[in-house]
């Protein structure tokens, strides 16, 4: 068990892990940009960092400033919550040579899952239930028979669309 875990991330999923944190006993520390530095999950944090100005790109996914925050307030572990570090392998490898731990999957198991047909090819492979679908599409014929061995309605997903992003209701 962790005494000390520092969130990457900001908002209402900050919120939830300090509240959980709390609860098991273990001391949180929040991150922040310039802009949140009033924010909720900042005042209910046992400690704050702030690592930057408003716009995530020099704040929130900023590993360095992440990274140089949990090792000057001696936090043992990252929670990176949803979005932003939480699926960059990049970030979990730098956490494990900072001696950090990264909770959350291994960079292994991010790239596995991180594109859609590799998800569902490891998926298919374990035995694990899926709904009807198909791999990889090569064109728009190979999409209008899978979709005619499926039944219509489908959705028409972008292999690394992640959140939703490129789903199409066909």
């Amino acid at each position: 068990m962790f005494d000390k875990v520092l969130i990457a991330n900001r908002g209402a999923i900050a919120c939830r892990i300090i509240r959980t944190l709390r609860t098991m006993g273990v001391k949180s520390v929040a991150v922040h940009s310039e802009a949140d530095r009033h924010s909720l999950h900042v005042r209910l944090a046992d400690e704050a960092v702030e690592i930057g100005p408003a716009p995530a790109a020099q704040s929130y996914l900023r590993t360095d400033k992440i990274l140089d925050a949990a090792k000057a307030t001696g936090a043992q572990a990252i929670h990176p919550g949803y979005g932003f570090l939480s699926e960059n392998p990049g970030f979990a490898e730098d956490c494990a040579v900072a001696g950090i731990a990264f909770i959350g999957p291994s960079p292994d198991q991010m790239r596995a899952f991180g594109l859609k047909h590799t998800a569902r090819d490891l998926a298919e492979h374990n035995k694990v239930p899926l709904l009807p679908g198909s791999g990889l599409l090569s064109d728009a014929g190979h999409a209008q028979a899978e979709a005619a061995r499926i039944g219509y309605p489908v959705m028409l997903k972008s292999t690394a669309g992640g959140g939703g992003i490129g789903m199409r209701l066909i």
